[in-house]
């Protein structure tokens, strides 16, 4: 049994709130990443867009690409109009050996409007997630026919959020669908965050560590903030952080007893004003390290 640490540059680079992380420049990010042990980096909006480009980037600081997000509008479109609106991104993500594309539902999410509660985020009926997998199911296959797996986000603020909403999407889509297994999006999310990966294990072949602080993330619900505020107010840090409410011991005993093979990706944005990006970063890498070891998981490229 093998993994692999990687992490999103989201918490030195914000692709949301920008501003929030203005000081920090996605060379840092990617060179603070390496230095810390971190052999794998999600794609970030500031990188290169183009393949040649953005290989040569990664390479410079002797990186992976080990996923990036597309944010998808199936709900909206058809199964062969979203083919073409992905298939740019399928094809370098196949050039440069990505392990997936992290895929979300985005034409109805609210997580990127400050303004709007995240409560207020839209609601689908059991029946209409399942359609919505259905369609889903094909750009999974065509996907899965190009070389490139499909791993579906549930994401705080879209319409696939909380423990129904999941459990509908996987019932009602083929294996092609697979789940990207966010602990912190879960946790958020009112869902079980060890009974997911118990229940869909064998569709989890990617994964993202993230924490979240449990009395943001009830403030947050009780006063109806947006989902940016919360990122802001601090409802997300990584693993080994105190402030944590995520057995993240548990979780990796599970992946070791599910034989996962595949990516561990940090990805906690916070306020780096007060959560120093390499700091926090550190932080959870290694105790993503220690907890590996002791559950028998084996990091690939470890250093």
């Amino acid at each position: 049994m093998s993994v692999k640490i990687g992490i999103s540059p989201i918490a030195w680079q914000n692709d949301d709130l920008p501003d929030l992380t203005a000081a920090y420049t996605m060379e840092q990010a990617l060179k603070e990443a390496r230095e810390i042990g971190y052999t794998g980096v999600e794609r970030g909006r500031r990188m290169p867009q183009d393949t040649k480009g953005l290989k040569a980037y990664l390479n410079k600081y002797d990186l992976a690409l080990c996923g990036g997000w597309c944010s998808g509008n199936l709900m909206v479109s058809s199964v062969k109009e979203e083919i073409e609106a992905v298939r740019q991104q399928v094809e370098q993500f196949v050039a440069l050996n990505s392990p997936c594309i992290v895929y979300a539902e985005c034409s109805n999410t609210v997580q990127g409007q400050i303004g709007t509660p995240v409560n207020n985020r839209p609601k689908l009926s059991r029946a209409e997630v399942k359609a919505y997998a259905a369609k889903l199911s094909e750009l999974a296959k065509w996907m899965a026919g190009e070389g490139m797996m499909l791993a579906y986000h549930h994401h705080m603020g879209s319409m696939i959020e909380d423990q129904e909403d999941v459990d509908a999407l996987m019932e009602g889509s083929t294996p092609e669908v697979t789940l990207l297994f966010d602990t912190g999006h879960l946790k958020f999310g009112g869902g079980d965050v060890l009974g997911t990966l118990r229940r869909w294990g064998d569709r989890v072949k990617h994964v993202h560590f993230k924490d979240v602080r449990e009395d943001v993330t009830k403030k947050v619900r009780s006063e109806n903030k947006s989902f940016l505020d919360g990122v802001i107010a601090g409802a997300f840090t990584v693993p080994g952080d105190p402030q944590g409410s995520i057995d993240f011991t548990a979780v990796t005993d599970e992946l070791a007893k599910m034989d996962y093979k595949g990516w561990i990706v940090v990805e906690a944005e916070q306020d780096p004003s007060t959560a120093s990006p390499y700091d926090y970063s550190k932080l959870g890498y290694g105790h993503i390290v220690d907890i590996c070891r002791n559950s028998g998981l084996k990091i690939e490229g470890r250093g």
